[in-house]
C-alpha cells in the first residue's frame, strides 16, 4: 500500500537522465483500485481485488529504482532502504493503529480484548497476515474471532515482508550481475524463479486450505514477482497508440468488475488472482509512452481518465484511505450490531474516510515524508520507527496489563465462590464485583481439555492421525482401571468431567478425540481426514481395551430442539459389543449458531435460554439404554428448565457449542452421582 511518489520533473530531463518519467496513470490506478476496496467493502460486503493491485504496484516501483542503481554501478544500500522505507509506512499506519486500539478499548466488548492485544502487536510487528492465518484455521480460535478492526493490517504485513525478501534478492542478484554484467536478466531470472514457485505453491495450497492461503506471504509473492518482472521487460516494450489504448481500457475493466465476477475472499489467491494482476499488468503497458513520443497527441486510452485531478487526487491519499475506512466500518458496525451499513450509513462512512485520509495525509504522512529517491539518516529513520513503536505501545500495555491484573487479582479475592455447577444459576448482576471465569485473560489452552500430554506406550497408536491427537493422564500406565474418551471436540471437553471423576477414583483416562470429527460418517464440509480417523481410533480403542468408553451419544441441533441420536452411534456400539468394552453415552449440551454464549456470560447479556428450545423433551439415545450407560448432564446445565450462561459465577460456554473446561470440572460430583457403583 505504500504511497511511492516519484520526483515531478520534466519529462525531457527524465530521458536524459535514464530515469522514467512521472506516472500520473499509475497513481490514478491506485485510486480506482482503493476505491473498489471501500465501495466493496462499504456497500456490497465483498472483497475487490484491488490489494492484489496495490502489492503488484509496490514491487513494480521498487523494482526499477533498485534496478537503476544497479545499472549506475551504485551501492544497493539495503540497510538504509528498508530504514527509509519502514520510515515511511509506519508513522500513518502507527497512528492509525493507536487510534483504533484506543477506540476499540473504549467500544468493543471484552471478549474481543484478547484477539486485539494479539492482533495490535502483530499489526506493529509486520506479521498480522501470520496471526489471521493461524486464526482463519484454528479450531479453537474461531468461536472468539470478531471481524476485527485490524484485520486490513494483514496486506500491510505481507507488504512489509515482501520488501524484506526483495532486498536480499537484489544482493543477491548484484553478487551475479557482478560476473554477467547483465543485472536486467539477472533479476529477471530470479524473479521468474519466485514467480512460478510462489505461484504454484499458491495454487495448490488454495485448493487446499484457502483460508490460510489467502494470508500466507509465501502464496502472495508471485504478485510482488509480476510487479517486478514488468519493471524490467517494460522499457523493451513497443506498442502502438492504438494497441495500447486497448490494452489500458481492458486492464481497467478487468480490475473494476473482478470482485463482481470471481470469489475474491474465497477463492484468492490462487490462479483466479491473475485476474486483477494482469489487469493491471495492461494497465501499465497501455500507459507506457515510447521513446520520442512527446504526449501531444490525445490519449486515447485508460490513462486520460486516471490522470484526471480528481482521481489523482485520491490516489495521493490512497494509502490512508486503506488505513482509515476499516476501522470505521467495523466499529460503525460493532456499535450499531448490523451485520452491514445501510446506503446512507455507508455514505457517511466513505465520506468520513475521505475526510480522515486527508487529515492523515497532511499531518503525519507529508511533514515525515522523505524526498523522493532519499532513504534519509539512519539514526533519523530509527528515532521514527521507535517513536512509532512507542506511541501502539502506549495504548496496548496499559490496557493489557491494567485489564490483566485486575482481573487475576479479583479472581483471587473471590475464589471461594466458583463454585459451577454446585453454585446458583443465573447471570450475575453487572453491579457484581465477582468476575466470571474463564475470563477474558484466560489463556485459550486453559479452557479446554487437554490431559497431561500425549499418548505413550501400549496407548499410543501408530497412525499419525490419531497419535496426534490422542492424550492420556500421567498415572494411565499404573491405573487399575482405565477409561477411554472417544469422539470430536465435544467429547474433547466431556474429559474433564471423566478426570475429575478418574482422580477421586483412581482410574487413568485416555482422550482419543478429534475436531470435527463425528463417530462415523461425516456432515459436508468437515475435515477430510475425518474418514480415516474413524477407524482408525475405533481400532486404537479396541487394541487399549480400556474399562470403558465415554462418548457423545446425541448431537443437539443448533437453536433447535432437534436433537438426534449421534451419527455413527449402531457402528460404534457393535464395535465394542463384540470387543467386550462398556459403553457410557453422554447426552450433547445445547448449542447456537448465533448467539456467542462466552460474550454473554462475560458481558452479562440476558442469552439464558428454555430448555425445551434447544433440546429434545426427552434423550434420543434412550433406546440405546440395554446397549450403554445413560448419562445426562441436563439438570445441572438447564436447572429448574432454563439453560445459562452462568452457574455459580463460573461461563458455562467458552463459545457457541463448547463447555468450558472450568465448567465441567465442577460436573464431577454429577457425573460421579450417576455412575455410582460403575468401576468403583
Amino acid at each position: 500500500m505504500t504511497v511511492h511518489r516519484e520526483t515531478r520533473r520534466a519529462s525531457r530531463a527524465r530521458a536524459g537522465s535514464g530515469a522514467p518519467s512521472y506516472r500520473q496513470d499509475i497513481e490514478g490506478l491506485r485510486a480506482v483500485a482503493i476505491l473498489l476496496v471501500v465501495v466493496y467493502h462499504v456497500w456490497i460486503g465483498r472483497v475487490s481485488g484491488g490489494v492484489d493491485v496495490f502489492l503488484m504496484i509496490s514491487a513494480f516501483f521498487l523494482t526499477g529504482s533498485f534496478l537503476r542503481r544497479m545499472r549506475a554501478g551504485a551501492p544497493l544500500a539495503v540497510g538504509g532502504f528498508l530504514l527509509g522505507r519502514f520510515r515511511r509506512l509506519m508513522p500513518a499506519s502507527s497512528v492509525v493503529l493507536a487510534a483504533t486500539l484506543l477506540a476499540s478499548w473504549l467500544l468493543l466488548s471484552q471478549t474481543s480484548w484478547p484477539q486485539l492485544w494479539r492482533q495490535g502487536w502483530a499489526s506493529l510487528g509486520y506479521v498480522q497476515n501470520w496471526v489471521l492465518g493461524a486464526e482463519g484455521v484454528d479450531y479453537y480460535a474461531r468461536g472468539s474471532t470478531l471481524l476485527s478492526p485490524l484485520q486490513h493490517y494483514w496486506s500491510l504485513s505481507i507488504q512489509g515482508q515482501a520488501f524484506v525478501l526483495w532486498s536480499l534478492l537484489f544482493l543477491l542478484g548484484a553478487l551475479i550481475a557482478r560476473r554477467t554484467g547483465r543485472p536486467g536478466a539477472v533479476m529477471a531470472v530470479l524473479f521468474g524463479l519466485v514467480f512460478v514457485a510462489s505461484l504454484a505453491f499458491s495454487v495448490v495450497e488454495t485448493s487446499a486450505q484457502q483460508s490460510f492461503a489467502y494470508f500466507d506471504t509465501r502464496a502472495r509473492l508471485w504478485e510482488f514477482a509480476a510487479g517486478s518482472l514488468l519493471a524490467i521487460a517494460l522499457p523493451q516494450l513497443r506498442l502502438g497508440r492504438v494497441l495500447r489504448a486497448v490494452l489500458g481500457w481492458t486492464g481497467l475493466v478487468a480490475i473494476v468488475v473482478c470482485g463482481m465476477v470471481l470469489d475474491v475472499r474465497g477463492g484468492f489467491p490462487g490462479y483466479l488472482a491473475l485476474w486483477p494482476i494482469l489487469g493491471a499488468v495492461l494497465v501499465i503497458v497501455g500507459g507506457t509512452r515510447p521513446p520520442g513520443d512527446s504526449g501531444e497527441q490525445r490519449d486515447l486510452g485508460a490513462g486520460a481518465f486516471l490522470t484526471l485531478r480528481p482521481v489523482r487526487a485520491l490516489g495521493r491519499d490512497a494509502y490512508a484511505l486503506y488505513l482509515v475506512h476499516w476501522p470505521l466500518l467495523t466499529l460503525w458496525l460493532a456499535v450499531r450490531k448490523e451485520p452491514r451499513p445501510s446506503l446512507l450509513e455507508g455514505l457517511i462512512i466513505v465520506v468520513a474516510s475521505l475526510l480522515l485520509a486527508r487529515l492523515v495525509t497532511i499531518c503525519v504522512e507529508r511533514p515525515l515524508r522523505l524526498r523522493s529517491g532519499s532513504n534519509g539518516g539512519p539514526w533519523r529513520n530509527a528515532a521514527v520507527i521507535a517513536g512509532c513503536v512507542a506511541l501502539v505501545a502506549a495504548v496496548l500495555v496499559p490496557w493489557q496489563w491494567g485489564a490483566t491484573s485486575t482481573a487475576v487479582a479479583q479472581q483471587r479475592a473471590h475464589k471461594n465462590v466458583y463454585l459451577g455447577a454446585m453454585g446458583a444459576a443465573g447471570t450475575p448482576p453487572k453491579s457484581d464485583p465477582v468476575p466470571v471465569i474463564p475470563g477474558v485473560n484466560t489463556p485459550e489452552p486453559e479452557k479446554w481439555t487437554w490431559l497431561d500430554g500425549p499418548c505413550t506406550g501400549r496407548f499410543a497408536s501408530s497412525v499419525d492421525v490419531v497419535q496426534e491427537s490422542c492424550r492420556q493422564t500421567s498415572d494411565a500406565a499404573t491405573a487399575e482401571h482405565v477409561v477411554v474418551v472417544m469422539g470430536n471436540s465435544h467429547a474433547q471437553q466431556l474429559g474433564t468431567a471423566v478426570d475429575a471423576v478418574a482422580k477421586k477414583r483412581g482410574w487413568g483416562v485416555v482422550l482419543v478425540y478429534r475436531d470435527w470429527c463425528l463417530l462415523d460418517e461425516n456432515e459436508p464440509g468437515t475435515d477430510t481426514r475425518c474418514d480415516e480417523w474413524q477407524g482408525a481410533a475405533r481400532d486404537h480403542v479396541v487394541e487399549i481395551h480400556p474399562d470403558a468408553v465415554f462418548l457423545l451419544a446425541t448431537a443437539a441441533s443448533p437453536d433447535s430442539p432437534d436433537e438426534q441420536v449421534a451419527t455413527g452411534l449402531d457402528v460404534v456400539l457393535d464395535t465394542f459389543d463384540a470387543a467386550g468394552i462398556p459403553v457410557v453415552g453422554v447426552r450433547d449440551s445445547p448449542r447456537s449458531a448465533v448467539t456467542n454464549f462466552f460474550t454473554c456470560a462475560v458481558d452479562r447479556l440476558p442469552c439464558d435460554r428454555p430448555v425445551a428450545d434447544v433440546l429434545a423433551a426427552e434423550n434420543p439415545a434412550l433406546p440405546y439404554a440395554d446397549r450403554m450407560r445413560l448419562m445426562d448432564f441436563t439438570p445441572w446445565i438447564c436447572p429448574d428448565g432454563t439453560c445459562y450462561t452462568v452457574i455459580g459465577h463460573i461461563a458455562v460456554y467458552l463459545d457457541m457449542n463448547h463447555l468450558s473446561a472450568q465448567f465441567l470440572a465442577t460436573l464431577g460430583p454429577a457425573l460421579d452421582e450417576q455412575l455410582k457403583d460403575f468401576l468403583p
